[in-house]
């Protein structure tokens, strides 16, 4: 195994302007900036295998989407890693070891802890995702705050974790026969994170797994590695045993040698259709269990009757939430014909005057997700996969209403866009754009918007604003989504079941249904003794 990587060899600064005394290398990072991030120290740039940090041969550059700048370059999980990490969590699930003895009282108090501590570390976090992934701070603080209640609620339901008694009966069962139906954990689960939400992604998957008494070896994005990593710097001050969260930074090939590894019990991964495709077919000639959160092509429904301010407030927090980089985006806004010309020049002005700002800029500190700016998309890629799209719109025909070309000369930043006189045929109506890119569209009738709404291969979240209660709840069982949201949108809960119909996804994050995902069921009975 790899030697320990020195702390002298990951620590960076990101220096703020008041910092004056800080080295003129560090500070020099942003000296053409207006606004400058605070002296931020980075976390551990290894693998976490065991409660000790390793450092691979192999390392990636992580990069700040908002500058284009390397922050720091971090290993990459090879087999040698991955195997390593494998076996560790392994080794945390026999039934001798510390975790598996401590049972659901004990995870409760190391899962409350973990919580505490990120509370604690909550604008450290914040700002870790903010250099890494490219989002306002506000959003990014927030996104720690449901982190937090995550784990609070997945210790809970580790406190409360019972058996069901059953008094059997029936011809073949003696006199006195007592059984128990309990849940037992899956065993080692491989979890994979995605890069939009890192600190929200790993939490969403290593809480409710670690509730149910699962050892989880972590693969992060390339993208966004840091926070993770932090996050298992306080795993290790919350005292979980060694090997029972194990986090691996690495590209698609450490995420390939984790599905296929045989000492692993479950895949939970969310990322995109296409790679949860992959996995899934990968699987197919096993038994392993599988989870999938993947993306989604959400529509707006806008009701004749709707408020069309609130409407249009709901609709930007929909789609331009995270820069576009939202699963759920509510890319489709279905308005109602004789409500259109209000709607597109009301929200032609809002998006017009959105901020694009880097996630340090004052502007961006606000913790009220209606006066979030916008920052930059998360890389190269899906910047340049973010203006092709928009390219296609305006060939296929729609009508560009604003925006459309990149906001500023340094950094991955994209215009809020708006098309209107969008089809539903057109590649900007069917697929997951994953940026801030909006399509409105109107119709004539409920029955002619649920059909379009769902005429979709996707089905992970939707939208309906009305001034009228009982017409949503006739429409909202009609759409074919794992989520509606009535007069709301991105409401999120940690006792909340979030996840997809058809083409979206496996199973469900949050929420209770979320813990029984990383259990087994198990029946003991027990015969009258004579």
């Amino acid at each position: 195994m790899a030697a320990m990587m020195s702390m002298s060899s990951i620590m960076r600064r990101y220096v703020s302007s008041s910092a004056a005394t800080a080295a003129a290398s560090s500070s020099a990072i942003y000296a053409h900036r207006e606004y400058q991030p605070p002296l931020l120290r980075l976390p551990n740039l290894g693998a976490m295998i065991a409660n000790t940090w390793i450092a691979s041969s192999d390392v990636m550059p992580t990069i700040n989407p908002a500058t284009e700048e390397v922050i720091a370059d971090v290993t990459v999980g090879r087999a040698k890693e991955v195997n390593a990490a494998v076996e560790a969590a392994n080794e945390a699930m026999k039934h001798d070891a510390p975790w598996r003895r401590m049972g659901g009282s004990g995870r409760s108090r190391l899962l409350s802890k973990l919580a505490d501590l990120m509370e604690e570390h909550a604008e450290e976090l914040a700002w870790i995702d903010v250099i890494d992934n490219g989002k306002p701070y506000g959003e990014a603080f927030i996104d720690g705050q449901l982190c937090q209640s995550v784990f609070r609620y997945c210790s809970g339901k580790a406190q409360n974790s019972h058996a069901q008694l059953v008094r059997p009966s029936g011809p073949l069962v003696t006199p006195d026969t007592v059984a128990y139906v309990e849940r037992e954990p899956v065993g080692v689960v491989g979890a994979i994170a995605p890069w939009n939400f890192p600190l929200a992604m790993a939490t969403w998957k290593l809480a409710p797994a670690l509730a149910a008494g699962c050892a989880v070896v972590l693969k992060t994005a390339p993208q966004t590695p840091l926070s993770a990593n932090r996050l298992a710097e306080l795993t290790i001050e919350a005292g979980f045993p060694p090997g029972v969260v194990n986090i691996m930074p690495g590209d698609d090939e450490t995420g390939r040698l984790l599905v296929r590894h045989d000492g692993v019990d479950k895949i939970s991964f969310t990322g995109s259709t296409e790679v949860g495709k992959e996995i899934k077919s990968e699987l197919a000639g096993t038994f392993k269990r599988l989870s999938l959160e993947l993306g989604g092509k959400s529509p707006l429904i806008v009701t004749q009757d709707a408020d069309i301010d609130r409407a249009v407030d709901i609709a930007q927090l929909g789609l331009f939430l995270n820069a576009g980089q939202c699963c759920c985006a509510s890319s489709r806004i279905f308005v109602h014909a004789t409500r259109r010309d209000e709607f597109q020049d009301r929200m032609k002005r809002l998006a017009k005057s959105r901020r694009v700002v880097e996630g340090w800029h004052p502007d961006a500190r606000s913790i009220d997700p209606h006066r979030w700016p916008q920052g930059p998309q998360v890389d190269k890629a899906q910047f340049e996969k973010v203006l092709g799209y928009i390219e296609s719109g305006v060939r296929d025909g729609a009508n560009l209403l604003c925006g459309g070309k990149r906001a500023r000369d340094v950094g991955y930043f994209v215009e809020p866009t708006i098309f209107t006189d969008v089809q539903d045929d057109m590649a900007i109506a069917r697929e997951e754009i994953f940026g801030p890119v909006m399509q409105i569209m109107t119709y004539k009738d409920d029955d002619e918007v649920i059909a379009r709404a769902n005429n979709t291969v996707y089905g992970l979240g939707a939208g309906i604003v009305t001034t009228n209660e009982h017409h949503a709840r006739l429409l909202a069982p009609r759409i074919k989504a794992g989520t509606v949201w009535i007069n709301c949108y991105d409401t999120f809960d940690a006792a909340l079941p979030f996840g997809g119909f058809k083409s979206s996804g496996i199973g469900r994050d949050l929420g209770d249904a979320s813990l029984e995902s990383y259990t087994e069921i198990k029946t003991t009975v027990f015969g009258a003794p004579k």
